[in-house]
């Protein structure tokens, strides 16, 4: 059985982990399979990307049985490892499409790292998260959490996850803003792709370019800077002759007789 799976309906992906005894914990073969998969999305005439997971959990993290594995001879094996499973961030970064991460139950570890890359986040009432790895010797500092948590819910309140690795339930991360709203569970996947419909009606190169801009803006060094790449962005997409035919198919102008 394939650890990742895929269904597409009218341009919309959705992308389950498929590991449900292991709560969708990630392994070597689970992570080659999703970096495949994302490459063939990316390539593919799809508008918006669903992330979710089979059973019970959205992902467990790293797989902790795999904790005493490896090739002890070989003395970069766990820094191979280690940077294959950050690239889970960037990679998802990449690829075009507006990614939203459908939460139906924990995401801790190296899944809370996997939910905030996604661009969005919408939970159900079984939503749980948590930076785990430090209750277990290691640092919380993984996958991206450290660069993606403070920029998500703020410096004070990443610390506190990060620090004590405690589990915040749904209602929390939706108020403070770890999510964009709480579902009820059998509503989940509705709602995720009914946000997903509404994405893609705004056009395929809008949103890439928008999705592009936002991160890039969030690295960026200043405002004056940020401005400059948006007034770029907008040139470029003006360009692109969409502006007045979109905004005479949704009735903001008439269209020239």
């Amino acid at each position: 059985m394939s650890t990742v799976s895929v269904a597409e309906q009218g341009g919309i992906v959705t992308l389950s982990l498929n590991r449900p005894e292991k709560l969708n914990a990630l392994c070597d073969d689970m992570i080659d399979a999703f970096f495949a998969t994302l490459d063939g999305i990316a390539r593919s005439s799809a508008r918006v990307v669903v992330i979710t997971g089979s059973g019970r959990g959205f992902c467990s993290g790293f797989d902790l049985s795999l904790a005493s594995g490896g090739d002890e001879e070989d003395e970069g094996f766990w820094a191979r490892r280690q940077e294959r499973f950050g690239a889970l961030v960037t990679r998802l970064r990449a690829i075009p499409q507006p990614t939203i991460a459908a939460v139906n139950g924990a995401a801790t570890g190296a899944g809370l790292g996997l939910a905030l890359a996604c661009d969005t986040r919408i939970g159900s009432a079984a939503a749980r998260f948590s930076s785990a790895f430090i209750r277990v010797g290691m640092s919380s500092c993984d996958v991206g959490v450290s660069w993606l948590l403070p920029r998500a819910i703020g410096t004070t309140r990443a610390f506190e996850m990060m620090l004590t690795g405690r589990m915040v339930e749904a209602d929390e991360a939706e108020r403070i803003g770890l999510i964009a709203r709480r579902v009820h569970p059998d509503e989940l996947l509705d709602q995720a792709r009914a946000l997903a419909r509404s994405i893609a009606e705004n056009g395929r190169m809008g949103t890439w370019m928008t999705k592009r801009g936002m991160w890039a803006n969030l690295e960026i060094g200043s405002l004056q800077a940020a401005i400059e790449l948006e007034n770029r962005t907008q040139t470029f997409m003006l360009g692109t002759g969409g502006l007045a035919r979109r905004a005479a198919e949704r009735g903001f102008v008439k269209p020239k007789s």
